[in-house]
């Protein structure tokens, strides 16, 4: 009976050894059986990535619209306003031409020359064979027209001591800066008669102040 009964080492070796059952189980083809899959995690951030880059795009776009809008708008505001600025500018140019010529010919006036007393000065000491048909006041001058009798010659001289003859004039000469011939100051008179005629232009240029 003795010889019939494990002994005590082959039992503790026996439970040692795990009880043997065979596995079948394939784990590539076994399913899923995750409550919320990885793939799903994955892909929703994908989605919510994709979903903020599409979103700032279209807030960039949105704002590069406004700014073209913004843009047209200034642009049409400048070509409509263009045509009355330029107008604006000519027309202050033209107040400022217009405005030299009052402050000159207002200067001018404030000196001592009388017109009036002019014209009785000249009608006084013209020469005889000299005529005035034209007195015009200028800016800052007088310009004297009119015609002299005689051949070109005589004409000229007669022209020139004129001139120099109102440089000398008391009344006359020291309001005046220079008294001369413009360019073509003198020419042929349409009109000439048998003696010669010819017309001649004064130039008398007031002083500065």
């Amino acid at each position: 009976m003795s010889l019939l009964k494990p002994k005590k080492s082959d039992r503790s070796a026996g439970l040692l050894v795990p009880p043997w059952h065979p596995n079948f189980r394939n784990f590539e083809r076994l399913p899923d059986v995750k409550v919320v899959r990885t793939s799903f995690f994955v892909n929703g951030a994908a989605v919510a990535v994709a979903l903020a880059m599409l979103a700032c795009f279209g807030l960039q776009e949105y704002k590069l619209h406004e700014i073209h809008l913004q843009t047209d708008d200034w642009q049409y505001q400048i070509e409509t306003n263009q045509k009355a600025s330029a107008q604006a500018v000519q027309l202050y140019q033209k107040f400022q031409v217009e405005e030299k010529k009052a402050v000159d010919v207002e200067a001018f006036v404030k000196t001592d020359f009388v017109f009036s007393g002019f014209i009785m000065e000249l009608a006084q000491t013209l020469p005889k064979n000299l005529g005035l048909n034209y007195i015009e006041v200028l800016e800052n001058s007088v310009t004297l027209r009119g015609t002299v009798q005689g051949s070109p010659d005589e004409a000229f001289g007669a022209a020139s001591a004129y001139i120099d003859q109102l440089r000398g004039n008391p009344h006359i000469g020291p309001k005046f800066e220079s008294i001369s011939f413009p360019q073509n100051g003198l020419n042929r008179s349409t009109q000439a008669g048998q003696n010669g005629q010819l017309n001649f232009e004064l130039s008398l240029k007031g002083r500065k102040h």
